[in-house]
């Protein structure tokens, strides 16, 4: 029978792209055993059941980014996993890569569905400009899922959590602190968007962006030159350089669309535009444009949500 391994890690909460590679895991048949590090509580792991796992194992000892401690767990707890489930977020592209080369295993990264007959892949390339399919010939293959491609599945219930405390490997890695990014939602999880940039003509201004994305329950985003000046804070800048994200709906507002920004939003289910350039790239990509000023359009459209959520 198959054998799936699933990593993860985290420190207080499970999210969505958790559930999303336990569903892949699922789908691609037989037995599920989660590896989780870091210092979530077994009574949140033991979710990971609903969608699948048939075990969590929680080792308190790995270090969450240290590919050395995982592979050396692998190879002694787990040499006989078919496939090696990570979340390709900004963790799994780290890990990875570095535990394909650990363990001689073929490394299929940002699959975006499930095998095709052959065993090939489909992963996006060229920045999401296009599609490949790729195909492993070792015993062991690790797949990371890109976020957004799988939707989560609850077909079981609640698993058993083994709690470990084992060092396996050389620990290199120690985690001082982390520092959490401000707001009720991370981008990576969010399935709502906002975003704008310099059409904004300054930090002033961004209070109907903010009231834009509350009446949709959306988190904020930004271009990476209002980050750059300092107008919102790094975290939210998406693009290639900065936070790729899937959501359902993105809403980009004053942003041109170069194509490094294009590049971390293209993956998105719907995009909207408004721009008060009818040339402005941006509009190619969108699925809805607005050729407008967003100082007119945006108050409107943020009361015209308000109005229609009332009236549910």
């Amino acid at each position: 029978m198959m054998k799936n391994l699933v990593y993860i890690n985290g420190n207080s909460h499970l999210n969505k792209a958790a559930f999303e590679v336990v569903t892949y895991a699922k789908k691609l048949g037989g037995d599920i055993t989660v590896l989780a590090s870091g210092n979530m509580e077994s009574s949140l792991l033991s979710s990971l059941g609903n969608y699948g796992a048939k075990e969590v194992i929680i080792n308190r000892g790995i270090t969450g980014n240290d590919d050395q401690q995982i592979a050396a767990w692998i190879a002694s707890k787990a040499p006989d996993a078919n496939n090696i489930i990570f979340s390709h977020d900004f963790q799994g592209k780290a890990i990875a890569p570095r535990l394909s080369v650990r363990l001689k295993a073929g490394l299929i990264a940002g699959a975006v569905s499930l095998p095709e007959a052959d065993g090939s892949v489909k992963v996006n390339v060229f920045s999401g400009k296009a599609f490949g399919f790729v195909k492993t010939h070792s015993t062991q293959r690790i797949i990371s899922l890109l976020p957004n491609s799988i939707a989560p599945e609850e077909t079981g219930t609640h698993c058993g959590v083994t709690e470990i405390n084992e060092e396996v490997g050389a620990n290199k890695v120690r985690v001082i602190s982390v520092k959490k990014p401000e707001g009720a939602i991370p981008l990576p999880e969010a399935e709502l968007v906002v975003s704008a940039g310099r059409g904004l003509k300054g930090p002033e201004h961004w209070g109907m962006i903010e009231s834009l994305a509350n009446s949709l329950g959306a988190a904020t985003a930004c271009s990476r030159p209002v980050a750059d000046i300092g107008w919102r804070p790094h975290h939210e800048h998406v693009g290639q350089t900065g936070v790729a994200i899937r959501p359902n709906l993105y809403i980009a507002i004053g942003i041109s669309g170069a194509i490094q920004h294009l590049a971390g939003v293209n993956g998105s289910k719907v995009i909207v535009v408004i721009n008060t350039d009818s040339e402005a790239p941006f509009f190619k990509a969108a699925d809805y444009g607005v050729v407008g000023d967003a100082f007119e359009v945006i108050p409107k459209l943020t009361e015209a949500i308000h109005k229609f959520k009332a009236a549910q």
